[in-house]
């Protein structure tokens, strides 16, 4: 590694898609104002920095580049699952290579190092070919990447293609797990279409990332003990930096703008006594499973504010907007970390993402998860049976009883009680993590010093 100078030039190259490059923006952006002799060029799709270079870009240190999206002139989308992304994958490597070349020549400066989404492995090589040090982030949990990491060994043992029939199989090989279900392992280990562009980009990334000089991971140390172990076992150097989203400068004010009065609406309630759901951007589920969660609400009176895009609210129960005006509030966008934050929020029903998990946490809020794709499932597993901070949903779909089950668990039982208790010992954990002498925080300025061309 380079002997740290003033005046580096840094790559960073986040995936593009999902809820993936906000959090790393947030990360290089509090890099930037702590190292403001560094140039940080930043490389997205166009969409992708639309998005998040919305007007003048606020931080002189931060350039950011728009390289291909991989889509043919012309081409007409399909409709078929993860198109986009595949099409990005497929140009991936060589419009990266054009775009560094291009920031390199406009700046003056070589590129130092790499800075890139765990997701995109081939950045490795780029990295390698260039003879600088590849540093990379997982905006999940150390739970999913761990079985990516072990993704030969769990097929060699369970059989590589077929598990239909046996997802609710518990297994006990699993490093880092003393057990987990068959069906909760992430996407594309041993379920899904193991050949497809998305799954080879998880099983490659699993085979490469002990060649980093570090992987940063949206996690604190005492969330995750036996994967952490598992983890360092086969990385370089392993360093939990996370909840990013409580470790990062708070958004610009004009994204704290509570446009629905959820806030207000909340201030008329009692304590822990509203449930809140919201999907993420990506996950929503079937409109039958929409019309059985609204029915669940109305039936069970609990008090509910909705995350609900409008053109979802078609599938809701005919009438049922009317008959719970009073009971509850459904708008097309919520504040989700303020919201969570009041004390009128008794549960947060999602779909275990990782983000909207540790958003819980952070807020010490039990969760009724329904997971979907990717992690959901194994971050499910984790929250209901080694966090015991919320439950799944019964069967992992909304029906009406199931729904109204889990709520009445969680909000009326002895059992919520329980899980609230645990989520606040997680919340006081994350909250000194993310403190000023804590280990994220600790963890966050060795990744700097990495980034900056210190030895460590």
């Amino acid at each position: 590694m380079s002997n740290f100078s003033k005046d580096r030039h840094v790559a960073v190259l986040p995936f593009p898609f999902s809820t993936h490059a906000a959090p790393i923006l947030s990360i290089i952006r509090r890099f930037a104002s702590a190292a403001p002799d560094v140039t940080f060029s930043f490389f997205s799709i166009p969409q992708s920095i639309q998005t998040l270079f919305p007007s003048e870009n606020p931080d002189s240190n931060i350039k950011p580049y728009v390289v291909s999206d991989g889509v043919p002139e012309g081409y007409v989308f399909s409709g078929k699952h993860h198109e986009d992304i595949n099409l990005f994958l497929a140009a991936g490597k060589e419009s990266l290579k054009a775009g560094m070349k291009a920031a390199e020549a406009e700046i003056g400066r070589r590129i130092d190092c790499v800075v890139a989404d765990a997701f995109l492995w081939f950045t490795q090589e780029l990295a390698e070919e260039m003879g600088v040090p590849w540093i990379t982030l997982w905006v999940s949990g150390a739970c999913s990447l761990s079985a990516h990491c072990y993704t030969d060994l769990i097929r060699e043992t369970v059989g590589m293609h077929d598990i239909a029939g046996r997802e609710n199989e518990i297994v006990k090989f699993v490093p880092g797990f003393s057990e987990v279900r068959l069906g909760d392992l992430p996407s594309g280990v041993v379920y899904g279409n193991l050949e497809s562009p998305f799954s080879m980009m998880l099983y490659n990334m699993g085979q490469v990332l002990h060649k980093a000089t570090a992987v940063a991971i949206n996690s604190f140390e005492e969330l995750e003990p036996e994967h952490n172990k598992v983890l360092e076992s086969k990385f370089k150097k392993l360093l939990n930096c996370g909840p990013f989203n409580s470790i990062s400068p708070p958004p610009p004010p004009s994204s704290n703008l509570d446009k629905y009065g959820c806030i207000p609406w909340l201030d008329q309630h009692k304590t822990r006594s509203v449930a809140y759901i919201g999907f993420g951007s990506v996950a929503t589920p079937p409109p039958v499973e929409i019309a059985a969660l609204a029915e669940a609400l109305e039936a069970s009176g609990t008090p509910f504010l909705w995350s609900l895009r409008d053109n979802f609210k078609k599938h809701l129960p005919e009438g049922f907007l009317k008959r719970t005006s009073e009971l509850g509030k459904i708008m097309a966008w919520a504040p989700q970390v303020q919201v969570l934050a009041h004390s009128s929020i008794g549960v947060f029903i999602n779909h275990c993402g990782w983000n909207s998990v540790l958003e819980s946490i952070v807020a010490g809020v039990p969760i009724i998860g329904r997971p979907f794709f990717g992690d959901h499932q194994v971050d499910t597993w984790m929250v209901e049976n080694v966090w015991k901070i919320g439950v799944r949903v019964e069967g992992g779909v909304f029906t009406k009883s199931g729904t109204m089950s889990a709520l009445e668990l969680v909000l009326s039982q002895e059992k919520g009680k329980e899980l609230r208790e645990q989520t606040g010992k997680y919340k006081e954990f994350a909250l000194k993590a993310v403190g000023p002498k804590g280990r994220s925080t600790q963890n966050l300025n060795t990744l700097l010093e990495l980034v900056r061309g210190y030895n460590i």
